[in-house]
């Protein structure tokens, strides 16, 4: 496993089904989540990124205070783009990178070689080519303001295949 999906995802394969741990939850309750808002140094720049470059649809262009682009066709999620002025408010500090890299936003798609040629060709900067992790096929980019984000295809979360391997890994005591 690399050594930045090592740090985002072996929090998680502690609590795999299989892992003989569970996470304590109170209830189980019946919520999705539909979008996210994310804090832009320009609504405008972010807004040519995520429509024009990665193709996505703007619903709302209120720029330069707020956009809303749908992920996706009609049942996708949004991602809010809000003006770092009016997130952050007179008082607060600076957002600094780390801050921004602490976020991560998974995409999914059934054709991550042919997204990552054609986003390639478009000006998106991925740190590498799309490669294999036990649980899916993934490659990441960068938004302007460095957001991470994550480009997947194949098995999510805890599924059959990924708990017994993360299981296996677990007993093994290994990286994957």
């Amino acid at each position: 496993m690399s050594s930045k999906s090592e740090r985002l995802i072996r929090p998680a394969l502690a609590l795999a089904p299989g892992s003989g741990k569970t996470a304590r939850t109170r209830m189980a309750i019946d919520v999705h989540l539909d979008g996210l808002t994310l804090s832009v140094a320009s609504v405008r720049r972010s807004m040519k990124f995520y429509g024009e470059t990665l193709g996505f649809k703007i619903l709302v262009d209120a720029a330069p205070h707020f956009a809303l682009v749908r992920v996706g066709g009609k049942g996708g999620g949004t991602i809010g783009l809000l003006a770092l002025r009016h997130a952050v408010g007179g008082k607060a500090k600076r957002v600094t990178p780390a801050m921004r890299a602490g976020a991560h936003v998974e995409l999914s798609t059934s054709d991550l070689d042919g997204l990552y040629e054609k986003l390639k060709a478009r000006g998106v900067e991925f740190d590498a080519p799309p490669h294999d992790e036990s649980w899916e096929r993934l490659a990441w980019a960068h938004d302007p303001d460095g957001y991470t984000l994550e480009f997947a295809q194949g098995a999510h979360a805890f599924t059959e295949r990924f708990a017994g391997r993360a299981s296996a890994s677990a007993r093994r005591g290994s990286s994957g």
